[in-house]
């Protein structure tokens, strides 16, 4: 059993993270913790593992969870069994078997007298065999890292495990091996991940957001069709409000119409009659006072339905707020753009694939590079872009035009402002102001337009790709996604899959997001091995 009693966070900065949230994890429950970027995800994950303490609230476990964090960087100076806390109880076991049975190692081994038989099996189920326990973290891949602290596990074997995007780094092959443990495991789980695969396999989603923890009693696909529904009815007001208010300023202009011919009908009637300059005045007067009550009173509930809408539309998913209106490639469907002939990369004498590859990639093709780490894909995209020429066969590129998205963003240039980064793209020569409205439709408002590209996020380095997609002149013939989903929210996920079904040219895609692929419609595979 866990339970968060009112958990509040203020950074230290007095930046309030989130508030009063409460949540009752039973025992074996397996849930997904997901949110927008910044809602607290991880933060909360820290408070549970005990090592971030809650600004206000409680949190009571019987058990003490086991914690694989998301971020590995403060580990790399430790070795593999320093970093799963397990290297004194190894000393202490090492030192008695060499006759050392002293109180101190007796103490520190804790009867645990099966650990060094669990580490062998655990880095086994992990494919990780061919590492050392004194091996440093430094030395290790990032998939590496991550196996490492899945592999703890088996070690420690805890009762409550907190993963925090776990999938991040691994290879199909080991995402595979995840999600196994997922659907077998007896553990209590509480995962953050903005794998949709992975959430599929857990009964329960929890959305961490402005109004606390909203509590959802089934996978993610059950989770996705409830916001389907919420979004529906949110349209749905949303269409009413714009009606009413359509009618409400109708009806004003025409009370006001209405009301100015009644004054002047009535002028003409006080002027026929003769009255006299102070009756005239007066009579202006009134019919100004009325016509002024009038309109006030018909301002007042415009006002008001205009409120109510602008809040409406705050509640809109940020997906729903954009328009890519991508421009279509000049490149007519089914033009050959690439062919490879016995194609092969190596160093040396070693070629770094088995057999060489044969292919023709098509115009508006859309089609997957699969291969475990280390197998080439980017090697591959280095040849079909040109930069680096295969060591044996031949290649051809067509004469067009290709944008690549690595997983460092590199197109983004940090030195740059948001707006002068949008800038770049602008080869349609848009105005100032188009260029504005484009980057707020993408979620940039005005103080986001002259910060520094270093600072943001992954997510946002994304978005603000695609809004330059937007603001060129003409959309590539073909673009490349590098592991497009690692390190993006399920947010930023949602608006690169609308983003990329809105593109007509040729799509390649490294990736081992099976959800986003099938997302995406992808109708081939370059596989690699």
């Amino acid at each position: 059993m866990l339970i968060l009693q009112n958990i509040t966070y203020i950074h230290p900065d007095r930046d309030l993270l989130f508030e009063n949230i409460s949540l009752n994890v039973r025992k074996q429950d397996k849930i997904a913790l997901i949110g927008n970027n910044g809602s607290g995800k991880s933060t909360l994950l820290k408070i549970l593992a005990g090592l971030l303490q809650p600004s206000d609230g409680l949190v009571k476990t019987e058990d003490v969870p086991y914690y694989v964090p998301q971020i590995f960087g403060q580990f790399n100076d430790y070795t593999i069994a320093k970093a799963l806390r397990i290297e004194d109880k190894l000393m202490a076991l090492e030192h008695i078997l060499d006759g050392h049975v002293t109180e101190e190692n007796l103490a520190l081994l804790d009867d645990d007298w099966t650990i060094s038989e669990r580490c062998s099996e655990a880095l086994s189920q992990w494919k990780l065999d061919d590492l050392d326990l004194t091996q440093k973290m430094e030395t290790l891949s990032g998939g590496q890292k991550t196996k490492v602290f899945l592999a703890g596990i088996t070690i420690h074997q805890p009762k409550i495990v907190l993963l925090d995007e776990p999938s991040n780094h691994l290879d199909l092959q080991s995402r595979n091996l995840l999600y196994d443990y997922i659907r077998f495991t007896s553990n209590t789980l509480l995962v953050v991940s903005h794998d949709r695969t992975l959430l599929n396999l857990l009964n329960t989603v929890c959305e961490l957001g402005k109004r606390g923890i909203t509590v959802y009693g089934g996978n993610y696909d059950f989770y996705t069709e409830q916001k389907k529904i919420e979004s529906d009815a949110l349209n749905q007001d949303l269409k009413s409000k714009e009606k009413a208010l359509r009618k409400a300023k109708e009806i004003e202009r025409e009370s006001l119409e209405r009301q100015q011919k009644l004054d002047a009908r009535g002028k003409k009637k006080q002027e026929k009659a003769g009255l006299p300059t102070i009756s005239m005045n007066t009579f202006r007067n009134n019919a100004e006072k009325s016509t002024s009550r009038m309109k006030d009173v018909h301002s007042g509930k415009v006002d008001a339905i205009s409120h109510e809408l602008s809040q409406l539309r705050k509640e809109l998913p940020d997906v729903d707020k954009m328009k890519f209106g991508f421009d279509d490639s000049t490149l007519h469907k089914g033009k050959i753009l690439i062919t490879a002939e016995s194609i092969n990369a190596g160093y040396g004498q070693q070629l770094l694939w088995n057999k060489s590859l044969n292919f023709q990639i098509l115009s508006g093709e859309r089609i997957v590079i699969k291969g475990f780490n280390g197998s080439g894909k980017t090697t591959l995209i280095k040849m079909m872009l040109g930069s680096l020429q295969p060591k044996t066969g031949i290649i051809h590129r067509a004469d067009m035009r290709a944008i690549y998205i690595d997983q460092d963003y590199s197109l983004i240039a940090n030195h740059l402002s948001v707006y002068q980064q949008a800038q770049q793209f602008n080869s349609g020569a848009l105005q100032e102001h188009d260029v504005k409205i484009r980057l707020n439709r993408f979620l940039f408002a005005k103080n986001d337009w002259d910060k520094s590209c270093i600072s943001l996020s992954g997510g946002e380095k994304m978005r603000l790709i695609l809004c330059c997609l937007t603001i060129a002149h003409q959309a590539p013939d073909m673009i490349i996604l590098d592991e497009p989903t690692n390190n993006l929210d399920i947010q930023n996920i949602e608006i690169l899959t609308s983003a990329v079904n809105e593109y007509e040219g040729t799509l390649l895609v490294v990736s081992h997001d099976t959800y986003f692929l099938q997302q995406i419609n992808v109708e081939r595979v370059i596989d690699l091995g």
